[in-house]
Parts: structure tokens; C-alpha cells; sequence
């Protein structure tokens, strides 16, 4: 009989498998259980909150249409492509991958500006110094394994503890490669992540060119823990505390988690892309190309469900996380078509059938990881998305019961047995 222990794992391991944002290189502070409790502010006093010790403007709410225009009016370099870079775990191999291959192509362009959500900030940093950082992508995403990540126990904040991560971002996020960002970010081009704050459930959209830009410990420590909040799951991975200071003086501290909380993935603040729908206004973006990278499978995915806790939540998150992600890309087609933007999209399509046995499986990871470096030096990335075409699914139409031609048969897929501590084999819901 399954112990609450095991059970709890089990879960854990259940959504880790869902390639949901779980973080691959992140910093992070553990000991979350002797964290003195917080001090208790308004939304007034967070309103005008601003890291602590760390001068000039590093982020804007990002959600506010007017504060992202203007960050992005001051970009001398924003009218080159840009580059959008997705959450989903694991999955970050694709896009790791991807941009290896572009550089040896040769055709790979120099980005005006880089976004990253959650695997898709870890990313980011490196995309952004160019080709210098694909050898270290490389590393990340093949040789990393699920206990360079994470180990089960946690904390009342969490069902993991992830102080294994701090050892790796540390070698990862170096002086040098904030002084290597800093020199991009001065040369107009801009390095963008985005968080969600959980006390006013707002994403927040860090200038890391910005921070880099400072240049001292407290500014690489704050870079760090980004990168972490960025990636973090609710409930999964703790949160990411960032002290704070306010208006009228008074230290608060941030609770900072996954950005795909919010959104899978940051091309322009959700009102803005939905007053594209309207016609209401919105930003204007000076790139006429954007190449967005979505780290995961879009199409529904055929498997029964078992009458346990674990299927019917991974069954469902697949599901919740599949269906976000595809509205996310039609308001962010919409908005592309309205501002004449060229949107390119490259995801983890049908050309790819390899499966993951658990979360972080080297083989897996490298087999992606190849795949999309093929792409990449290819060109062929970026040739149709499923999503984008409007051809979904691997189900026909009208026949929920039938299996698409390539979708395994449910006995040859890989369970989760909870009654076994080595429960991260996993539900494979990609």
C-alpha cells in the first residue's frame, strides 16, 4: 500500500514530467524552512517596491502596456528580431538545440531583443551573448540529470528542495557573463525575463541588461535569483524571496515563482495583445521579425486515464498547459497580423518521437537536443507549426475514441507506480 510519502513523491514526480517550466539551471536559496515569517505590506507599499540596494529601473509590472513601450522605445537595437524563448522543463533542449545548430548555419540572426519564461530564461542569458553561449547550453541541456536538479523532502513552501541547483547556477552565472551581457545591453539590444509576483499575481518583466549592467555581487545574486523565480513551479519548486524596499523605506520581501505562471511564453503585455483582437490600441514593436521557440508538444496526445489521483492530474495538467499555451499563440498571431509583425514559430512537432521515461532523462534530453540542432542547421525549424496551422491534434475530428496512426497504444506506455520511492519514471503526457 502506497505511504503519504511515496504518494507525495509520486506526485511530485507527476508534474515534473509534464515539461511544465521545471527549472534545469537555477539558483536557489534553500533552507525555505527557517525563513522568518514576512513583513506584512499593503499593495500600495509593493506598488512602488524596488530591489534593495540596487539603483535605477530594472523592471516594470508586466502587465502595463505604457511602461513596456517605453522600455522598449529606449532600445536602439529593438528593430532587429527578436527572439522568444518558452517555458517547458526538459524541454529546453529544443530551443538549446535549435540555436547551436543556427550558428553553424551560419544563418543565425543577431537579436535585438531576447525574452525568457521559465526553462526559457535559463536559456536566454547565454542566446544572448550569441554563439559564446551554446557550448554552455550544450552542457545544461545533455548532461544534466534529474539529481543536479532537485531532491524530494522540501518544505512547507514546497515538495522538493532544489540545493543542488545553487552549486550548478553558480558556475553557470558568472561575473564574466554579466560583464559579456552588459556590454550587449549597452549596445542597445535587450535581455528580458519575466516572473510572477504571488502577492499581487502579476508577472513582472526584469531588464537584465540592466542588472548586469550594475555589475557588483548584490546585482549577480539578484540575477540568479531570477533566473530561479523564472522557473520555479508553484508548489513544486520553492519560491523565490527578493527583498525589497519600499517608497516610504520599509523592507518587504517578494515571493517570486514561475513566469509561465502567468503566461507560457513574453512577447508584449497580455492587454496589449488582446487590444489586438479589438483594435483598441496596444504597443507598437519596431522588429518586423519574431522567432518564437515553444519548448513543447502542442498536440493533444492520446492515453487512458486510470482512476487515480496521479492520472486524472497529470491527465489534466497536460491538458490545462497544452490549451494555454495554444491561446497564448493565437493572441500573439493575432497581434503579429495587426502590427504586421513576420512570426515565425518553431516548436516540438511530429518530427520528433522520442519519449521521456523521467523527468530530466539524459537520453531523452540529447535525442531532443540533436533533433532540433538538425533543425537548426537546416533551416527548417521554423517551416509550419501545428498550432499555428490550426491542425492541432492527433485525433481526428468527431472520433475521440480513435487512435492517430502515430500515437503509441496505451499499454506500451510508461506508468507511474507511486508505491515506489523511485517514482520519477513518469506519466509521459508530452
Amino acid at each position: 500500500m502506497p505511504t503519504s510519502k511515496t504518494r507525495r513523491i509520486a506526485l511530485c514526480a507527476t508534474v515534473l514530467a509534464l515539461g511544465i517550466g521545471a527549472p534545469d539551471l537555477s539558483f536557489a536559496g534553500s533552507d525555505t524552512a527557517k525563513r522568518a515569517e514576512r513583513t506584512v505590506f499593503t499593495p500600495g507599499e509593493i506598488a512602488t517596491a524596488r530591489p534593495a540596494a540596487l539603483k535605477g529601473p530594472l523592471r516594470i509590472a508586466g502587465d502595463d502596456p505604457q511602461a513596456f513601450q517605453a522600455l522598449i522605445d529606449q532600445a536602439s537595437a529593438a528593430a532587429d528580431p527578436w527572439l522568444v524563448l518558452s517555458g517547458g522543463g526538459e524541454n529546453g533542449a529544443f530551443a538549446a538545440g535549435l540555436l547551436s545548430g543556427w550558428s553553424a548555419s551560419g544563418r543565425r540572426p543577431a537579436f535585438g531583443v531576447i525574452t525568457g519564461v521559465s526553462t526559457g530564461a535559463l536559456i536566454a542569458p547565454f542566446a544572448f551573448i550569441g554563439d559564446a553561449g551554446d557550448a554552455a547550453l550544450r552542457e545544461a541541456y545533455t548532461t544534466v540529470s534529474a539529481a543536479d536538479v532537485f531532491e524530494f523532502g522540501g518544505s512547507n513552501e514546497a515538495l522538493t528542495d532544489t540545493w543542488p541547483l545553487k552549486r550548478r547556477i553558480e558556475k553557470a552565472v558568472t561575473p564574466r557573463l554579466l560583464k559579456a551581457i552588459a556590454a550587449e545591453h549597452a549596445k542597445g539590444r535587450r535581455l528580458l525575463v519575466a516572473t510572477t509576483e504571488l502577492d499581487t499575481e502579476r508577472p513582472v518583466l526584469w531588464d537584465m541588461g540592466a542588472i548586469a549592467t550594475v555589475g557588483d555581487d548584490k546585482a549577480l545574486n539578484l540575477f540568479r535569483a531570477i533566473v530561479l523565480a523564472s522557473s520555479a513551479v508553484p508548489g513544486v519548486f520553492p519560491p523565490v524571496s527578493i527583498d525589497s524596499a519600499t517608497a516610504n523605506s520599509k523592507m518587504i520581501q517578494e515571493m517570486h515563482v514561475d513566469g509561465g505562471t502567468t503566461a507560457p511564453f513574453f512577447l508584449a503585455p497580455k492587454p496589449a495583445l488582446i487590444a489586438a483582437l479589438t483594435g483598441s490600441g496596444g504597443v507598437k514593436i519596431p522588429a518586423r521579425t519574431v522567432y518564437l521557440v515553444v519548448n513543447n508538444k502542442l498536440a493533444p496526445y492520446f492515453q487512458m486515464a486510470t482512476h487515480t489521483t496521479l492520472s486524472v492530474l497529470g491527465r489534466a495538467m497536460s491538458a490545462a498547459i497544452k490549451a494555454q499555451t495554444r491561446d497564448a499563440l493565437a493572441l500573439a498571431d493575432a497581434f503579429a497580423r495587426r502590427e504586421s509583425l513576420d512570426l515565425k514559430v518553431a516548436e516540438i512537432d511530429d518530427r520528433f518521437t522520442e519519449t521521456s521515461p523521467a523527468p530530466f532523462d539524459q537520453r531523452y534530453m540529447k535525442a531532443l537536443f540533436a533533433h532540433a540542432e538538425t533543425l537548426g542547421r537546416a533551416g527548417t525549424a521554423f517551416e509550419g507549426s501545428e498550432a499555428m496551422a490550426g491542425a492541432p491534434s492527433n485525433l481526428p475530428t468527431g472520433a475521440l475514441g480513435a487512435v492517430h496512426a502515430k500515437a503509441p497504444h496505451p499499454a506500451e506506455m510508461p506508468r507511474l507506480d507511486a508505491s515506489r520511492p523511485e517514482a520519477s519514471q513518469a506519466l509521459a503526457t508530452r
